[in-house]
């Protein structure tokens, strides 16, 4: 392989990326990491997870970075606990979304992640479902409340689920009915899409912190391994699958590096940074 340029930023997914089948920064991992973040170059994670959900992957790093949440709706930065941009679907957009997926998918159960000025904002509950909605993973802050309760506050995300659907089936059926009032991604297979404003991406998102370093997204290095991260993938320099990414982010990518379980970002890494 050709000896790409040193990237002047490094992207990264969470889940089923920077993190390995325990949930955890491998010590190979975390060692590369500090070895840019210690050579200048700003490491910036860009995941479908909230805020509130970032303090583990701190932990895990043992520096606060910069973080694309939401799916890109957010821009958050863990140093100093404070969120620095969101976009959020109003309550029209709302209604509408979820009488559409209401009707194309029945059976289904309805969700919205709310944020607030800070991760743990207690001033109104940060997710809520509805009675229907079954969880994909565990969620300690989740909220139940009515169904019009759910769809009653802006949210950066409305998460629509259907056990035992498969998720890139329930995309292709929602999306031609909703008219451009949300885009569509989802992270896992397990029958849950999220709806995001119009134009909102992690690619999105990841602009906006490249132009706070200052940094062009073609010197950018991206990772991810699910449909959410491909327009992240694409408009980076050079965006790197993991060997256990979702066939369409492989196909999409520049490269296609070893599993999260091995250590597949750390190797990609250890190009341009020993440690």
């Amino acid at each position: 392989m050709t000896r790409l340029p040193k990237p002047k930023m490094v992207a990264s997914d969470v889940d089923g990326t920077l993190l390995d089948a325990r949930e955890r920064v491998s010590a190979r991992t975390r060692s590369v990491v500090a070895a840019l973040v210690a050579d200048g170059v700003p490491f910036v994670l860009a995941t479908g997870r909230p805020p509130r959900w970032i303090d583990p992957v701190v932990r895990e790093l043992g520096f606060a970075p910069m973080a694309v949440c939401g799916n890109g709706a957010v821009i958050y930065d863990s140093a100093t606990d404070h969120i620095l941009d969101t976009v959020a679907l109003d309550v029209p957009a709302l209604e509408m979304i979820a009488e559409v997926a209401e009707r194309v998918l029945p059976g289904c159960g309805l969700a919205a992640e709310r944020v607030g000025a800070r991760a743990h904002d207690a001033a109104t509950p940060q997710f809520v479902s509805s009675p229907e909605y079954e969880h994909a993973w565990l969620n300690p802050d989740d909220t139940q409340v009515a169904r019009v309760e759910v769809i009653a506050s802006p949210a950066i995300k409305m998460l629509i689920r259907l056990p035992g659907a498969d998720s890139g089936v329930m995309k292709a059926a929602l999306e031609p009915e909703l008219g451009g009032c949300g885009d569509i991604t989802y992270s896992t297979n397990d029958g849950l899409i999220e709806v995001s404003a119009p134009g909102i991406s992690k690619a999105a998102g990841l602009k906006l912190v490249a132009e706070r370093f200052g940094v062009d997204a073609a010197t950018i290095l991206a990772f991810g391994d699910m449909p959410n991260d491909i327009p992240m993938l694409r408009l980076a320099g050079h965006g790197v699958a993991m060997g256990n990414a979702h066939p369409d982010v492989k196909a999409a990518a520049d490269e296609v590096t070893m599993s999260n379980s091995e250590d597949g970002l750390a190797q990609v890494l250890e190009r341009w940074w020993e440690h």
